[in-house]
């Protein structure tokens, strides 16, 4: 559990953090900014704390909550995290919030109530604000939102490489299985969809237990997971899921013991910045802010 050292508390301790520009997975590309000026970084927040799994492997409501607003505000550079959401959300805005329910690795319902509160505490009506995931075409909510939170887990994946916060828009598609060619090259392109574009506020990449190997299509082993305890905050995906997959490659070679490149590469991440324009894919590009617990972070 995280101590306190030199008369930091624990929140004191989960709000420090640093920056670093890495070399790393994906390919540098050239991409128009997701959340800053054109001269600017992306910025990303990578936070952990050792205590928010119980013995179960389960997340605790409380610090998942805390990690999730510390998150916030230090993506905002705001000194609390209420002025940060009311920087995300607005009174008057429809809201829905795109979760994912693939088993057994699914968005934390206790994550989701966290956002689904401090969006209502933000000024948000609360019959504005819906959950979904599969049936986003359909939902009301959905059908009228000015403003969409994105979270999900990380994972291999069969078709695309890794399961990320880009594919996770593809239940907008009309038809899913048309972007599951070529590795899900063309993921981006879900992105540009009027129900999509521009409306994206807040991509939450849950790192707490995250899938660093698969095989098939609906592959999933728990002893390839691991208690990673993290979550990736960012307002550009491309740079959440960057640094996410940089994280994956780096557990991998751990685990195996030599360099054992994500298979098939997870390209569409690269293509989303270079080719759709979506955010940044190369490290040199992205602010990464890490607060928490530093053991074993891989990057």
């Amino acid at each position: 559990m995280i101590m306190k050292a030199d008369g930091l508390s624990r929140r004191d301790f989960l709000r420090g953090g640093s920056t670093l520009a890495l070399a790393g997975l994906i390919k540098p590309g050239t991409a128009s900014p997701a959340d800053a000026g054109a001269a600017q970084k992306s910025r990303v927040v990578l936070i952990r704390d050792v205590d928010v799994l119980d013995k179960e492997g389960s997340p605790k409501p409380a610090v998942l909550h805390e990690m999730l607003n510390a998150a916030v505000a230090a993506l905002y550079r705001e000194k609390d995290s209420r002025s940060a959401w009311r920087k995300i959300v607005k009174p008057g805005d429809v809201v829905g919030i795109k979760s994912n329910v693939c088993r057994p690795l699914i968005t934390p319902p206790v994550l989701e109530e966290a956002i689904r509160g401090e969006i209502v505490a933000a000024g948000v009506k609360a019959e504005d604000v819906a959950v979904d995931d599969r049936g986003v075409r359909g939902n009301p909510v959905f059908g009228r939102a000015t403003a969409l939170i994105n979270v999900r887990p990380m994972r291999t994946h069969h078709w695309s490489g890794l399961g990320t916060c880009i594919k996770n828009m593809i239940m907008f598609a009309p038809r899913p299985p048309d972007y599951h060619g070529d590795t899900c090259a063309a993921l981006g392109a879900i992105w540009k969809l009027p129900e999509i574009s521009g409306k994206v506020r807040l991509n939450v990449l849950v790192m707490l237990t995250p899938l660093f190997h698969s095989v098939g299509p609906h592959g999933f082993s728990k002893e390839h997971t691991w208690p990673y305890r993290g979550l990736i905050v960012s307002a550009d995906p491309v740079a959440a899921d960057a640094t996410g997959a940089r994280v994956i490659a780096a557990k991998r070679k751990a685990h195996f013991g030599e360099d054992r490149p994500i298979n098939p590469p997870p390209h569409h991440i690269e293509l989303a910045d270079t080719r759709y324009g979506l955010g940044r894919s190369d490290p040199a590009a992205i602010d990464l802010v890490r607060l928490g617990w530093p053991d074993e972070a891989l990057i």
